[in-house]
């Protein structure tokens, strides 16, 4: 017992321990991974997913809410062994203790995506996917062939559509398993025969959907370079729209599905004939609105428009050329008044002094006939000796009889 005078012990309440316990947990297991079997599985109506992980000992409670679906590759079922990552979380109200998952694996699956990953470059690298080397699918296939398993939910899909369809096309199934141990090497065999014996204008290789394990020999390397090397164009329709694998990059054209692969080499002849009356139709509506643009464009080139045109045209620059020509009469007879002024000015002073304007005074000009020189003494000329008399008006022939100085 103790002492009387010992101190109580401190004691916690239920919800203290469940915090000190949750902070403990929260805080050590964050973004953790736990490997163990799926048990209890149990979706709510919400869409989140409630099971179990479990080994040999021990059980451990788990939750994936519906906003980290997603991500999820595959449908989780009981017995089947994942690696779950995520928080631990405490619930307080219950004192238990969950993982929060933020994504789900199934075992060794990680692994083998990140094996995928690096096959899928190295025949990147190669130029396997490049869409320069891929070939265009012909457009009325008479015979195709078609590498699946006969028992198949491929074939079934791709038989049923054809025959609604009625495509009238040769159908060669070429067998081969589609997943589990030497499926590869018999797809890429088949592919390589139904090329050795030309048995198809176009070449199908499907399966229906499945796990990633099933759907491994699609990513095998044998089969990604058969369907590389063959010279039929290859139409590759494996699982489900969402699954794409190797053998989907590497082919000629991808089908989400077999019934999609069918629905490519099966065009109907009526919805051909529908959509070559579509384009003809097109092409003459295109043509009626070019030629009633055409018309439209030669109607303004009539005789008519023509000159109403030209007089639009040429009336502005006629009119410019009218006033040019004002402005240049007016600007010449703004020259032409003063210049007019000076000449008879010229004209005035020029009469004034001519020595015609003395003649009409009745003044006279002689001139020596023999020499032409115009006499001004009668030393310069002799008698006997004949003259020219220049008038007004006329002129006199005179000989000098006498002369006097």
């Amino acid at each position: 017992m103790k002492a009387a005078n010992d101190q109580p012990e401190h004691a916690y309440s239920v919800t203290q321990i469940t915090s000190l316990i949750r902070d403990l947990l929260e805080g050590e297991f964050f973004g953790i991974t736990v490997e163990g079997e799926i048990s209890n599985f149990r979706p709510s109506s919400t869409g989140h997913l409630y099971f179990s992980l479990k080994d040999e000992q021990s059980v451990l409670s788990a939750v994936m809410f519906k906003n980290r679906l997603f991500g999820l590759s595959f449908k989780p079922a009981d017995g089947m062994v994942v690696r779950a990552t995520g928080n631990i979380s405490v619930y307080a109200k219950r004192g238990t203790y969950q993982l929060i998952c933020e994504s789900l694996q199934k075992a060794g699956e990680g692994e083998l995506l990140a094996l995928l990953e690096k096959r899928k470059a190295e025949l990147a690298s190669e130029g396997l996917f490049d869409r320069e080397r891929k070939q265009p699918l012909p457009l009325f296939p008479a015979r195709v062939a078609v590498v699946t398993s006969p028992t198949g939910a491929a074939i079934r899909d791709i038989l049923r559509v054809l025959k609604r369809r009625n495509a009238g096309l040769n159908l060669v199934i070429l067998p081969s398993p589609v997943q589990g141990e030497g499926a590869a090497e018999t797809i890429a065999g088949q592919i390589r025969r139904a090329n050795e014996f030309e048995m198809g204008d176009v070449l199908i290789v499907t399966r229906g959907g499945g796990s990633l394990e099933d759907l491994l020999p699609f990513y095998e390397e044998v089969v990604v370079r058969a369907i590389a090397e063959s010279r039929i164009p290859v139409i590759s329709a494996v699982g489900h729209e969402i699954d794409t694998t190797l053998t989907d990059l590497v082919a000629d054209v991808r089908a989400p599905t077999p019934s999609a692969a069918a629905e490519m080499v099966s065009a109907s002849r009526l919805e051909l004939s529908d959509r070559l009356a579509a384009i003809r139709n097109g092409i003459s509506e295109a043509l009626q609105s070019r030629v009633e643009r055409i018309r439209l464009l030669l109607s303004q080139f009539t005789p008519d428009n023509l000159i109403r045109n030209f007089q639009i045209y040429v009336q502005p620059y006629a009119l410019q050329v009218e006033e040019t020509r004002d402005e240049l009469k007016l600007s010449t007879e703004r020259l032409l008044v003063p210049a007019r002024h000076r000449l008879d000015l010229l004209s005035q002073a020029i009469r004034s002094n001519s020595p015609l304007a003395v003649l009409q005074r009745g003044y006279a000009v002689v001139s020596s006939e023999k020499t032409g020189q115009v006499l001004l003494s009668s030393r310069e000329i002799n008698t006997a000796e004949t003259v020219n008399i220049r008038l007004h008006r006329g002129r006199l022939r005179a000989e000098v009889k006498e002369k006097e100085e």
